[in-house]
């Protein structure tokens, strides 16, 4: 988990010396890249199929901690580990640039090639407020600050990355990437190789093969609560749009996947809780409260389970508020019980409102211990502010979808750990 609202980005420089960029390399690729698009798909490189990327997802939220896929880059290409972020834009790997600060990965540390971005080419302008200045015009640095006290800090370049498409195409087209040579973890940092930036800016993954013309602008995960699960970029192929549940992006926060302000309910009566601020973030494993809101919730929860068979517990710090029972849990199920559901009530108007449900199994964990342990957790005592996130603990067993080009953010439950090809008999 790296709740990974970013925060900033700023200029740094570095060498140009170090890559020994070439023009005429650079020629080459591009024209290649040209000849793919004309030839690998049609002639005006748009997918006629409507077809998807998918990628399997790995981990689960407890006791690993973290979702990730395998994003395979470069030539030929090299398996790496990312953490699929929807909180974030860039995507970078730890680079052997040199590497000034690196944490261990699964994988070697990435080495770049010579094809580097330039500081006014679109992408770079996107990471950068508008009245910056390029140091060194032959490149891209960036850093990128998170709200857990993390950081990358690096040189951005294009490198291919292959990917396959549902309809059978195996495509190699060139992303902008991050070389990342300098880092600092967070709080909630991973051990793995990057991060697979899926947020909504125009550095994004998503953002970049769209305007390729090789997917739709949408992006969507299914984190299974047994363990992996998948996601994809596309959607055409992987989803019933008529069984969703759609609620419009909030025009107040442009950066990130919010559909605006919602009310908490607990046991379907309303806790007092309302127009909170909600953003979707796949880039952190638990959900999040502002302290107001999440102080509130705890003394509820308390109230509500005060005189039943269980009881707060000190000895565990798994997380900062478990329970225990009268002998240890095995899994949920045996803690459910005890246990109201949760929903964000979101309003669409007048009288229509759309609800995403929170069970017990979205916001509990069993710990090695045997306890219930919340996995929500105080958004402002780690740098959030007053912003509430929806982790990946809470989207368990739902698809969850970002249409940019609707503007929409769209839920349905379903079976996360089939495979794509079969989710519209099982949504």
């Amino acid at each position: 988990m790296r709740e990974r609202i970013t925060m900033m980005v700023v200029v740094v420089t570095l060498l140009v010396a170090q890559f020994g960029s070439s023009s005429a390399s650079r020629n080459l690729q591009q024209g290649w890249w040209k000849t793919f698009l004309l030839g690998g798909t049609t002639s005006s490189g748009v997918n006629p199929a409507g077809s998807s990327v998918v990628f399997p997802l790995y981990g689960n939220v407890y006791p690993i901690g973290f979702y990730y896929v395998q994003a395979n880059v470069g030539q030929p290409p090299r398996p790496y580990f990312l953490d699929p972020d929807t909180g974030s834009d860039l995507t970078w790997l730890q680079c052997d640039a040199p590497c000034v600060r690196c944490t261990e990965g699964p994988h070697p540390l990435y080495r770049p090639n010579n094809d580097l971005v330039t500081c006014r080419d679109s992408i770079c302008e996107s990471l950068h407020s508008p009245d910056y200045e390029c140091d060194n015009p032959r490149q891209c640095d960036y850093e990128v600050d998170y709200a857990d006290g993390g950081s990358s800090l690096g040189v951005l370049l294009t490198d291919s990355m292959a990917l396959n498409l549902t309809n059978g195409l195996l495509l190699n087209p060139r992303l902008g990437i991050g070389c990342g040579y300098d880092q600092i973890p967070g709080v909630s940092s991973h051990p793995l190789d990057g991060v697979l930036g899926l947020g909504r800016g125009k550095s994004s993954i998503v953002s970049q093969l769209h305007s390729q013309g090789l997917v739709r602008n949408v992006i969507g995960h299914c984190f299974s609560s047994r363990g992996g699960g998948f996601l994809f970029i596309g959607g055409d192929d992987v989803y019933d749009s008529s069984r969703v549940v759609w609620e419009p992006m909030s025009h107040l926060d442009q950066k990130h996947y919010s559909a605006g302000g919602a009310e908490l309910l607990l046991g379907g009566k309303s806790t007092g809780l309302r127009n909170l601020m909600v953003i979707f973030d796949s880039g952190s494993s638990y959900s999040y409260l502002n302290s107001q809101a999440y102080q509130s919730l705890i003394s509820l929860m308390r109230k509500d389970l005060n005189g039943k068979a269980i009881k707060e517990t000190r000895d565990d710090r798994t997380l900062p508020v478990c329970w225990r029972g009268k002998k240890p849990f095995k899994t949920i199920r045996d803690a459910r019980k005890f246990f109201k559901p949760l929903a964000l009530s979101f309003s669409r108007g007048w009288r229509s409102r759309s609800t995403f449900e929170i069970n017990p199994e979205s916001y509990l964990i069993i710990s090695s211990k045997g306890n219930a342990c919340l996995g929500i957790l105080n958004g402002t005592e780690v740098g959030l502010q007053n912003y509430n996130l929806i982790g990946d603990i809470s989207m368990q067993d739902k698809m969850v979808i970002y249409d940019n080009e609707k503007q929409m953010i769209g839920w349905v439950n379903s079976s996360c750990d089939r495979s794509p090809n079969s989710h519209f008999a099982s949504m």
